[in-house]
């Protein structure tokens, strides 16, 4: 076999260079075919498989747009201030102080110190939940037969477990996460309706209110009827740009939205962050 020694390992490893898969980050993200950004702008390109995750690191500014590329895809994302993991993504504290359960533009995305961390700047799919979080090992195991990282039917939860080991968090830190793509609504008895994709090539833009470090888990809905485990890839795409200032639309867009922005930005302004 060409690897069976060292040295043909090294050579067959080598080959590869250059090769592309569908699914896979694309270094230096510059090298992205079509950017939505000026040149030189993108910081990160990569499609995240079905049954699979990504994270990274961004700088307060940064916008990031996830396409949903084929209607099957479902983004659960978890959000945390990059020098202090303890300040994190709250779904209940982002959906209580907005008098809103439904994500979609011109939402914030809020931590429990009443600071926004990200702001939803454009959305085309409209399919979102912020009330499910994500699959556990259990859930998926009795629905379809395995949860486990390396399984062909991965849970969220197990893939947020891998993300958050990067970067130097632990189970403990893993909080509800929200969902996009795939949507929940609240019948009038109080039970929850599935209501799926809005179907391929949906996009929503966050935009980075502080540094963060973003994980992501491309999994089915933990909703989702359908028998089998349905999860395509999901595009993700990064680029520097400005965070929300005063004058912005979205700052004053409601009272509790400007407290928040308001808030955010004195605590960056005493660290001489903004």
């Amino acid at each position: 076999m060409a690897t069976a020694t060292t040295y043909g390992a090294r050579a067959h490893a080598r080959a590869q260079e250059g090769a592309r898969t569908e699914a896979m980050p694309v270094v230096p993200a510059s090298a992205w075919p079509a950017p939505p950004c000026a040149a030189g702008h993108l910081v990160w390109a990569e499609t995240v498989a079905g049954g699979n995750y990504t994270h990274r690191v961004l700088a307060r500014g940064t916008e990031l747009r996830l396409t949903d590329l084929r209607g099957d895809a479902c983004a659960h994302l978890l959000l945390y201030v990059a020098d202090r993991p303890w300040e994190r993504l709250n779904v209940a504290d982002t959906v209580k102080v907005q008098w809103n359960a439904y994500l979609g533009e011109d939402r914030l995305l809020l931590s429990d110190q009443g600071r926004v961390l990200a702001s939803v700047v454009a959305d085309t799919s409209g399919r979102h939940d912020a009330l499910c979080g994500t699959s556990t090992l259990v859930r998926n195991t009795e629905r379809y037969g395995d949860g486990t990282p390396q399984s062909a039917s991965p849970a969220g939860r197990e893939l947020f477990k891998l993300a958050a080991a990067k970067n130097g968090l632990e189970p403990r830190d893993l909080p509800p996460s929200l969902s996009f793509f795939q949507g929940v609504e609240v019948r009038d008895d109080g039970t929850l309706d599935f209501t799926g994709s809005a179907g391929p090539g949906g996009s929503v833009t966050l935009r980075a209110e502080q540094d963060l470090t973003v994980l992501i888990a491309n999994v089915p809905h933990p909703a989702d009827p359908r028998t089998d485990y349905v999860s395509t890839p999901l595009e993700v795409l990064a680029w520097r740009a400005d965070a929300t200032r005063p004058g912005d639309p979205l700052w004053e867009a409601t009272p509790e939205g400007r407290r928040a922005l308001l808030n955010t930005a004195e605590f960056l302004a005493a660290r001489g962050l903004a």
